[in-house]
């Protein structure tokens, strides 16, 4: 029997104060090699649906921690059109199953775990880089900048989030970020979001860069988690010329990205960001500016299926079924 676990059974037991520490070791576990890490292919889907162009991108993301019950194989489509189509830009779906056997156990929607385990970079990198008081200016204000928003306020005290989008939503992103607690408020400008801000976050889709790099104060912690391939870029060069250092979730992925592509910097100066938890590395002043910098890991879904599989299965949720 596999447990199918729906997206309000996941959403049940799924919590970013508990989510980060799991999060925190799968990245110890990576830096150490003591993960299996395939390739994951990226793959354009659609082309020839509605335009000789494709309509979004494909992702395969497999992996496993050495010594765990389970491995995982996560599905992901990411279709930028979908916001105008009121569905969400990212969807995926996680299949865990047995280490020893290979047998599947359970099949998650994996999208709101996708989101979490993301966030929870920003909430990490924020409870070891950032100073306060917490004031956060967000660019993007789809699912990711809500998503990082969230982790960042649980896990350290967050005294103002300033949210900017050229779009309207960024009203709907406050308005959701308010609901839960978190004073948001919308920003006319990247560069009015940034000024004021302790800790920056990027979650965008974009191909350029999305604010000024004059606009950052001395101090402040830039998160990206938006550009994830070559042709994507939220930072400008002059982000990590003015950065101390420049932390990655996975250096040798996040050198060939578009933002670290338009610099000089190479795989080896970028930290992982492994070294913040083992205290190799970190912030060494209050005035600096620290950049991390997230492509995204199937080290991290495998290990936060495992916590949401094991949880659901103790609470009686989801619902068993044949294959």
């Amino acid at each position: 029997m596999v447990l199918f676990l729906s997206d309000d059974a996941v959403a049940q037991v799924l919590d970013l104060e508990s989510l980060a520490p799991v999060v925190e070791q799968a990245l110890v576990k990576q830096a150490a090699g003591e993960v299996e890490r395939p390739d994951r292919p990226h793959y354009p889907v659609g082309t020839g649906l509605d335009s000789p162009d494709p309509l979004g991108t494909g992702l395969a993301m497999p992996a496993y921690v050495h010594g765990e019950d389970y491995f995982a194989t996560k599905l992901v489509s990411i279709h930028d059109g979908n916001e105008a189509r009121g569905l969400p830009t990212l969807h995926a779906q996680i299949v865990l199953a047995d280490a020893r056997t290979g047998q599947p156990v359970s099949f998650l929607d994996g999208t709101r775990i996708t989101n979490a385990r993301t966030g929870c970079i920003g909430g990490l990198a924020a409870r070891e880089l950032a100073t306060s008081p917490v004031r956060l200016g967000v660019i993007g204000a789809g699912a990711q900048a809500r998503w990082q928003t969230r982790a960042i306020a649980a896990l350290t005290d967050v005294e103002a989030v300033s949210v900017y989008s050229p779009s309207d939503s960024k009203h709907d992103c406050v308005a959701d970020l308010r609901e839960e607690g978190i004073p948001a408020s919308a920003a006319d400008s990247a560069a009015e979001a940034v000024r004021d801000a302790t800790v920056v976050v990027t979650a965008t889709t974009s191909t350029e860069p999305v604010f000024p790099a004059d606009a950052l104060a001395p101090g402040t912690l830039v998160v990206a988690v938006g550009a994830y391939q070559s042709g994507m870029q939220e930072l400008e060069p002059a982000v990590f010329d003015r950065a101390a250092r420049t932390f990655a979730d996975v250096p040798e992925e996040v050198a060939t990205i578009g933002d670290v592509a338009a610099t000089d910097l190479t795989e080896a100066d970028l930290v992982p960001m492994a070294a913040l938890f083992d205290g190799t590395a970190g912030r060494e002043s209050a005035e600096e500016i620290v950049v991390v910098e997230s492509v995204g890991t199937a080290v991290l879904d495998v290990a936060a299926a495992t916590e949401v599989y094991e949880a659901a299965r103790e609470a009686g949720l989801g619902t068993d079924q044949p294959m």
